[in-house]
């Protein structure tokens, strides 16, 4: 074989392996891209460098696989319902220890689905692997939380629609029914907040259901106000004289 036949040989080679670091790169950046959404943005803004967002980002997909992540138990996630109504239902007459409570519920289930929840750097970080959807509510409600005692009844309303949005995130998807059409099929009809029908708490005989939700007699209930989401102006006004 001749030298230049060699050395042509040589350079398709190399060329050809070339090609093939450059798809790799492609193919996990727009990996990352398509996992972290906008927080792979605010990854290249913080570096200043694709390469070193790129890093850390799959630095962090290494770490939450070390971490012992699990799903909810269906009677742990009913617990949850419960507690998060309580909380909410607190809001009208005391916004500051709703927040408080939200914040405190919220770790607690981070905490029961295998995340570490300090230092905050660290448990956004960890969060953001399967979360990155809901991360910036985690940070708003966390900015707001900070400042609890000073906020406004509308910042803390804010608060707790933010750290909801997390919270219905980290309940997951509702777990088997027995009575779900087939045997062992998953519910996964959701109502407007988000929440999952199949665990939320059965509304009291002598309070109306929820919008949308069925009775149980075949009606369809009315709206029922949640004050952490959309309060009444009563509400609003109550919490704000009490603020004063």
């Amino acid at each position: 074989m001749s030298t230049g036949a060699i050395v042509a040989i040589i350079v398709v080679v190399i060329v050809v392996a070339a090609i093939v670091v450059v798809m790799a790169a492609l193919n996990r950046r727009h990996r990352l891209q398509q996992k972290f959404g906008p927080e792979y943005d605010r990854a290249v803004t913080e570096h200043g460098s694709r390469r070193e967002a790129e890093a850390e980002l799959a630095g962090r997909e290494r770490h939450v696989r070390e971490l012992d992540i699990r799903p909810l138990s269906p009677s742990a996630r009913t617990q949850y319902m419960s507690e998060w109504t309580a909380v909410q239902e607190q809001f009208v007459d005391a916004p500051q220890a709703a927040v408080t409570g939200a914040q405190t519920l919220v770790s607690a289930v981070m905490k029961d689905r295998g995340y570490p929840t300090e230092p905050y750097d660290q448990t956004v970080a960890d969060l953001s692997v399967e979360h990155a959807s809901t991360l910036e509510h985690f940070r708003a409600a966390h900015d707001i939380s900070r400042n609890a005692a000073s906020a406004s009844t509308e910042d803390l309303r804010q608060a707790m629609i933010h750290y909801r949005a997390l919270f219905a995130e980290l309940l997951g998807e509702p777990a088997a029914r027995p009575d779900a059409g087939t045997a062992g099929e998953p519910v996964t009809s959701t109502q407007p907040d988000g929440l999952p029908a199949a665990d939320r708490p059965a509304a009291p005989a002598d309070q109306p259901a929820a919008a949308g939700a069925d009775t149980g007699d075949g009606t369809v209930g009315r709206a029922v106000s949640d004050p952490a989401r959309n309060p009444t102006a009563d509400a609003v006004t109550t919490a704000r004289r009490q603020e004063r």
